[in-house]
């Protein structure tokens, strides 16, 4: 469909995966490349394309938007999604204020699209957001972050989970749901999923209780969490499993967790299990 070119000017090495519009186009993005010139070391600050049907089996790629590690952001890494009026969203591990980006991308006529920053971290509030995000019903915005806040963890921030709310008049507020602090996770990497209830899940890919003191006291092999929404707009969470890095049930989980009908959660670890390989796991209410 598309081999992205030598000389990176259309994106090079993109990470997440693609996503669809209603009318049958591709969205993705790419960690380097773009038309930005020489900035980020000279290979791109990376991009966000779309791949439309040309007929047959061709496909026409277009750069929507090139990065140029500023204030716009710099290496998406994570899926886009779009609202119901086809504006997209998605995050960069770097630029803005060094610590990563929030943006949208909102078309315009004759196929321009003018990229916008709905919050810019600092590291105090995190840094370095690698998941994708998700939209509740009321269009707020929700993701992990994986470094950064108020706790530290082996000399670096242990990342969080937060929200973004629109203000309604073109303003976003960043409100920080909850921050781990090692024993309850660090360096959340995957995405959130809700389920019915309004409930939040995902993973952190170290930290965790298993064995602390034991060699985990370093880099423990990762938890699955749940946030519970309360009153007052507080959030609790619970640590589903903490990931035992000498036990066969896994280590150092990326990737989003799934559903089924019943309410029970899926996913994989990285590394662990019998073999040392990885796992796919189940977690059952």
């Amino acid at each position: 469909m598309h081999s992205f070119n030598a000389n990176g000017i259309d994106g090079y090495a993109p990470f997440a995966s693609l996503i669809f519009d209603a009318t049958g186009n591709l969205y993705g993005t790419t960690e380097v490349g773009g038309a930005s010139g020489t900035g980020c070391g000279g290979y791109g600050c990376g991009t966000v394309f779309e791949l439309s049907p040309s007929g047959g089996s061709k496909w026409t790629e277009t750069v929507l938007y090139s990065f140029t590690g500023g204030s716009d952001g710099q290496a998406p890494e994570a899926s886009l999604i779009l609202d119901a009026a086809g504006n997209l969203y998605g995050t960069t591990v770097e630029g803005g204020d060094f610590s990563g980006t929030v943006f949208e991308l909102t078309p315009r006529n004759n196929r321009q699209w003018t990229e916008v920053q709905l919050h810019v971290f600092n590291g105090e509030d995190g840094e370095n957001p690698a998941a994708s995000l998700i939209f509740d019903a009321a269009g707020n915005l929700y993701s992990t972050i994986s470094g950064g806040g108020v706790n530290y963890c082996d000399g670096y921030g242990c990342g969080n989970v937060f929200e973004l709310s629109p203000d309604g008049g073109g303003e976003w507020a960043l409100t920080i749901l909850h921050s781990f602090d090692k024993r309850d996770g660090e360096d959340a990497q995957a995405g959130l999923a809700f389920d019915a209830a309004g409930n939040l899940y995902s993973t952190t890919y170290a930290g965790g209780t298993h064995d602390w003191g034991k060699g985990c006291d370093v880099l423990c092999g990762g938890t699955v969490f749940q946030l519970a929404p309360g009153e007052n707009g507080t959030w609790t969470e619970t640590v589903l499993h903490s990931f035992n890095r000498v036990a066969p049930d896994g280590e150092f989980p990326l990737a989003r967790l799934v559903f089924d009908t019943a309410g029970n959660l899926y996913g994989t670890t990285t590394a662990g299990g019998s073999y040392g390989g990885g796992t796919v796991f189940e977690i059952t209410r």
